[in-house]
């Protein structure tokens, strides 16, 4: 019987939504499970394990390679999967802007043999979603990341046709929509409706979670997934976890509401994916990266 399996409690009744970790730090992982008895999985990215402990010491200690940073990232992951061995757990394919079709197929064949059941990263691009094409046909999971459209995820369906239920993540980001006043919990609802119409095999995972108005507003929102950094679980628990989220009152939203929109399900290239917040994330990501070893 590993320390997971001990650790294992009930989730609350009302709750039908996987609770994942947001980080990349295996100490949070511990933490995180031991506060809230459960954990369904995990999501990293570069700028999270740019955050890591180990890794930010061994950088103070000297220059670190880009190679060193892949296998010490390899190592965190790893961790994360020995504490939440049957959790989902998210690792993301370096891409900038330029980053070839070839190149990040590459790169998510090497992340997906790290372990067994693990999900490759990869960003909601026109290469991004043809190396998804070519992934799931391969029987890899993967987690389409910085989701900012109703069209985007679309996309997402229509490129993974063909999946097993759960085989595909799609990750719309409501903080940072909420940042440029636009109210992000809508493009969950509006994603967890056209999914349901279309009987999708894809689930929707929350990320960007802010606050608990996020957090409970995707439970209410019958989202799959949460994906949730540490402070937040703990504004849950200190919330109660057993109090139904149904019963809490969100603060009223002055952001611009984002309307449902009926799209055609129709080949992936079709859609209409640029969006300025994608292509900043991807910046962003990218620059956090490079950062650990140039």
């Amino acid at each position: 019987m590993t320390w997971y399996t001990l650790l294992m409690t009930e989730k609350p009744s009302f709750l039908h939504t996987d609770i994942f970790l947001d980080s990349g730090d295996p100490a949070e992982t511990r933490h995180a499970l031991a506060e809230l008895g459960f954990l369904d999985g995990q999501t990293t990215n570069p700028s999270l394990v740019a955050k890591n402990p180990m890794i930010l010491d061994l950088k103070s200690k000297g220059a670190l390679s880009e190679s060193d940073i892949w296998d010490k990232y390899k190592i965190v992951a790893s961790q994360i999967h020995e504490i939440i061995p049957h959790g989902a757990i998210s690792v993301e394919v370096y891409a900038d802007l330029e980053t070839d079709y070839d190149t990040m197929l590459d790169k998510a064949h090497e992340l997906a043999s790290w372990f067994p059941g693990i999900y490759v990263k990869l960003p909601i691009t026109h290469n991004g979603l043809k190396a998804a094409n070519a992934l799931v046909a391969e029987g890899v999971n993967v987690n389409m990341t910085l989701c900012f459209s109703q069209e985007q995820a679309a996309a997402v369906h229509a490129a993974t046709a063909g999946a097993k239920y759960g085989q595909v993540f799609v990750s719309p980001f409501i903080g940072r929509l909420d940042d440029i006043g636009i109210h992000g919990l809508d493009l969950i609802k509006n994603i967890v409706f056209m999914y349901q119409a279309w009987d999708s095999h894809v689930k929707v995972l929350g990320a960007s979670i802010r606050n608990l108005d996020h957090f409970f507003g995707c439970i209410n929102a019958n989202c799959n997934i949460i994906t949730s950094p540490k402070t937040v679980l703990d504004q849950w628990v200190a919330h109660g976890l057993n109090n139904d989220p149904i019963n809490y009152t969100a603060e009223i939203s002055e952001k611009q509401p984002i309307p449902y929109r009926e799209l055609p399900l129709q080949d992936w290239v079709l859609y209409d994916i640029d969006h300025d917040l994608t292509k900043k994330g991807i910046e962003k990501f990218a620059s956090d990266w490079k950062g650990l070893f140039s």
